[in-house]
């Protein structure tokens, strides 16, 4: 079990729903998450992947969506998304110039994957997405390679470590430490409980601008700290997972909500940042071994679905949080240093 402390204890709540057992992504059963950290003098970096399901993914692929609020990052795999609206690889975190050793290293393992049970490929959508660490990380060492791929597959697990783990190890988080975050929510339909939850690499905004409850501890850290003026250049990925069924359409409305979250942080997404955000649901199962023309899924109500944007709102914002809170300070390569939040708790 994972011992960090993280933003509810501190006494901050985000919303009003429920959360889930572990309050993290993986509250949603078949989801794992692991990394691999690279941390020395000069490389600050790594990969965060997650595990979309406990079968196949390949053979069972899971209904997806993705969502472009401000479009300067380098993701791969979003037009298949929005062409079929399916998942077929785990989602893997990293940094801008590690993309394409990622790419490989997801193509390898599904290969490897798909031959334990004859299944042939011959083309594959995997998902990396990225955020510049090159404030903290020397990222033209290029450091991840596909074995540090596989290293965070192998190590995923339920209850993860967050903070400057993984991708989360050089990101900022308005001016602070950014890392991975998570959280997860639960709504109750028809006497049944569903969960949302969601992983963020938070690598976005100004001190100035952060809000936590209405309160602008931004400025109230920014007194205390000498700090060089910036532009808002980061990004930040959202990874929403839910066990809701819902159709593609419906899953892109609810990844939308999360820019209620980052909102109510203080983000604007400036030009020179990349929000996007890729959501996916468990419940509704693609089966490439399917026989018959016509299958069925379900869906939620549409009048119903404003619990699940309450809940990906919530999740997104505590996840946040949780990214910058559990993250330790970190001293870059060029001597730079991004502080932790922890060590402003006097402003909570």
């Amino acid at each position: 079990m994972s011992e960090q402390k993280r933003i509810e204890d501190y006494n901050i709540k985000m919303g009003n729903l429920a959360k889930g057992k572990l309050n993290k992504i993986t509250d949603v059963k078949g989801v794992k998450v692991g990394h691999c950290t690279i941390d020395d003098d000069r490389n600050k970096t790594g990969v965060t992947v997650v595990i979309l399901s406990e079968k196949n993914i390949f053979k069972n692929k899971l209904i997806a969506a993705a969502y472009v609020f401000n479009g300067f990052g380098k993701t791969t795999g979003l037009i298949q998304i929005d062409e079929l609206g399916t998942l077929e690889t785990p989602i893997a975190l990293t940094n801008t110039l590690n993309v394409g050793i990622v790419y490989d290293g997801i193509v390898e393992y599904m290969i490897q994957e798909c031959k334990k049970d004859g299944t042939i490929i011959e083309s594959i959508n995997p998902i990396i997405c990225e955020c510049n660490d090159s404030g903290l990380n020397d990222i033209r060492n290029r450091a991840v390679n596909k074995n540090h791929v596989f290293e965070a597959i192998n190590s995923a697990c339920e209850d993860f470590e967050e903070g400057d783990v993984g991708a989360g190890k050089g990101t900022s988080c308005h001016q602070l430490k950014g890392g991975i975050g998570s959280a997860s929510r639960t709504i109750d339909l028809d006497g049944k409980k569903y969960t949302v939850g969601v992983l963020v690499q938070s690598n976005y905004g100004l001190l100035e601008d952060f809000i936590i409850n209405g309160n602008n501890i931004g400025k109230k850290i920014s007194y205390k700290m000498a700090m060089e003026e910036e532009m808002d250049k980061g990004s930040i990925i959202m990874i929403v997972a839910t066990d809701l069924p819902v159709s593609s359409r419906q899953l892109k409305r609810i990844c939308k909500r999360t820019s209620i979250g980052l909102s109510k942080l203080g983000s604007y997404m400036g030009n020179g940042s990349g929000e996007i955000v890729v959501g996916f649901s468990t419940a509704n199962i693609i089966n490439s071994d399917e026989r018959d023309d016509i299958f069925n899924i379900k869906m939620i109500k549409e009048n119903k679905i404003d619990l699940a944007f309450r809940a990906v709102a919530e999740a997104c914002e505590e996840a946040i949080l949780n990214s910058m809170i559990t993250a330790h300070s970190v001293r870059g390569y060029k001597g730079n240093i991004r502080r932790s939040l922890k060590e402003f708790d006097e402003y909570l």
